[in-house]
């Protein structure tokens, strides 16, 4: 049998809280950046909000994975 859904699961879990991190600097970043140039704030903030959407398919790719097990 193959380890690689166990291996994605653990990667999925990295990925995951790893993009949650670079999230909230990227928060904590447009905030400092706010006060220098607003349109650098906004790219930061964008960045955080695709990071965010970026986080949402990936635990859906790990509910998916999970259902899978339990069907298999």
């Amino acid at each position: 049998m193959s380890d690689i859904p166990e291996k994605l699961r653990i990667l999925l879990d990295y990925w995951i809280g790893h993009n949650r991190e670079h999230e909230e600097e990227f928060h904590q970043w447009a905030g400092r950046a706010a006060l220098f140039s607003t349109e650098v704030a906004r790219y930061l903030a964008e960045a955080a909000a695709e990071m965010a959407a970026s986080s949402r398919k990936l635990e859906k790719a790990r509910e998916t994975l999970a259902k899978s097990k339990e069907g298999g």
